[in-house]
């Protein structure tokens, strides 16, 4: 049996390391290089992605389109996706709140196709291990099969309905990138008042790692703290829908926003 054509929206980082897996198992993904980076297009390339015309072209050709990207660009690709008339099955793996996932399926499902939430975890590259995909939804069996054989383990979460994989996301990274933005702002809080060796001094002494830690969190917030804004946002909106405390997330998101020197 033929593999069903996947259409890819958009390949950034984590796109692109899905995409490659699909790839590599023997489907054809297809993606958009209209008004996309030149970084973007290297990556494309790298994963064995094809190129389509236009969004249009896309819609016909793709029986499964993925939507991978910055969780402030997920309802307009929703929208879009809704508005050239994708009927297949729609698969949403964006860090948004269970509540924005089931906003994005109202808009799919308008459209005339099913939707699938899905929430990752985990860093490329494509080894074994090192990405899962949560999913939900009455079909999230169908995308699931699309991954078996590849580096990408899938988990059906047991509550079937739309939201419930976007919220393993939610309380998955609300510790992950949560911690390492109070971690940066400690640091950030001894600077300024001028006893910062002191606190690394007591770091070193009391919390084994938590220097190296503090270093990876810097590199990763200078390099990808502005995706993680919107993620903490999302989280803050998930915290507050069920009368948990929205600050800790929403004050993340401004450490985020303009991360601390290095």
């Amino acid at each position: 049996m033929d593999k069903p054509v996947i259409g890819l929206l958009h390949p950034g980082e984590m796109g692109a390391a899905v995409g490659q897996t699909l790839v590599t198992s023997g489907h054809e993904v297809l993606w958009l290089p209209a008004g996309r980076s030149e970084a973007t297009a290297a990556r494309a390339r790298a994963a064995g992605l094809t190129e389509a015309g236009d969004l249009g072209d896309l819609v016909r050709r793709a029986e499964v389109i993925l939507s991978v990207c910055p969780p402030h660009g997920a309802l307009d690709i929703a929208r879009q996706v809704a508005g050239a008339g994708f009927g297949g099955l729609y698969l949403d793996a964006n860090a948004i709140a269970p509540a924005t996932a089931r906003e994005a399926a109202g808009i799919v499902e308008g459209g005339g196709a099913t939707f699938v939430d899905g929430g990752i975890i985990g860093t490329p590259p494509v080894k074994p291990g090192f990405i899962r995909l949560f999913l939900s939804g009455v079909k999230a069996h169908e995308v699931s099969a699309l991954f078996d054989g590849t580096p990408v383990t899938t988990h059906l979460v047991e509550r079937d309905e739309v939201g419930a994989a976007s919220a393993v996301k939610m309380a998955y990274a609300s510790w992950t990138k949560g911690s390492a933005a109070l971690l940066l702002a400690a640091r950030a809080l001894a600077r300024a008042e001028g006893v910062e060796d002191a606190l690394l001094a007591e770091w070193e002494q009391s919390q084994p790692g938590l220097v190296q830690r503090w270093d990876r969190a810097a590199t990763a917030a200078a390099k990808k703290g502005w995706r993680w804004v919107a993620e903490m946002e999302e989280i803050a909106a998930s915290m507050a829908a069920d009368d948990l405390p929205a600050g800790f997330h929403q004050a993340a998101a401004d450490i985020y926003r303009d991360p601390p020197a290095r």
